[in-house]
């Protein structure tokens, strides 16, 4: 009874607005870290670039979540939409943790596998960008959203690759004479791989959402 209920009742459409909005933060945020990782003299207003999409980012996490104490009609549940708004939110708030690391350990000089994965950082927020669209019609949409997240986890397996390969670079070149370069280096590695691993997760809460609600 209650879900005939639900579904003769208007809904709320403005979250997929925030959605959106949000992954277009993402993307900005995205494109200011990969252009971080080039260094040179561009390199703080990066760093500034993507505490500012940071900032804005978690002000549309706080008006999605106002949002879902107040709207008694949500477009699909409650704790999807908490999951997903904050599960995006997370993954730019690591793109900011990354920053951070490199001016506090004063790291400017990125390796070359460090690039490439600010190039699948990059790719999976415009995969991120082009997905949340598709979720105001997720029945129609459901076989591009799965592809979405097929898609997020074969890049992510090429992310992993590069981390280990860069590592190994890294010890090589390192381990007799600079192995702080190493510890340093190594950890810049780790955050960048917390940025794809979050890609990752918000493709993994889209498809739940698709498989629950298609």
């Amino acid at each position: 009874m209650l879900s005939w209920f639900q579904a003769l009742m208007p809904r709320e459409e403005g979250f997929f607005d925030l959605f959106e909005r949000h992954a277009e933060t993402l993307v900005s945020g995205a494109q200011a870290l990969r252009q971080m990782l080039d260094g040179g003299e561009g390199y703080l207003a990066c760093c500034q670039e993507i505490r500012r999409q940071e900032h804005a980012a978690d002000d549309i996490t706080r008006e999605a979540l106002l949002a879902v104490r107040r709207t008694f009609i949500t477009p699909f549940d409650r704790s999807d939409i908490r999951d997903l708004i904050t599960t995006m939110d997370d993954t730019i708030d690591q793109m900011h943790q990354t920053s951070k690391a490199t001016q506090l350990y004063e790291f400017h000089e990125f390796d070359a596998s460090m690039r490439r994965i600010g190039d699948i950082i990059v790719q999976s927020a415009e995969l991120t960008r082009a997905s949340m669209p598709l979720l105001r019609a997720m029945r129609q949409n459901a076989a591009r959203l799965n592809t979405f997240g097929e898609e997020i986890t074969r890049i992510e397996d090429e992310a992993d690759a590069l981390h280990d390969q860069g590592l190994k670079d890294l010890f090589r070149t390192h381990r007799t004479s600079d192995p702080m370069a190493f510890v340093v280096g190594s950890e810049i590695y780790g955050h960048l791989e917390k940025v794809v691993d979050g890609f990752e997760d918000i493709a993994n809460r889209v498809t739940a959402i698709v498989i629950e609600h298609s």
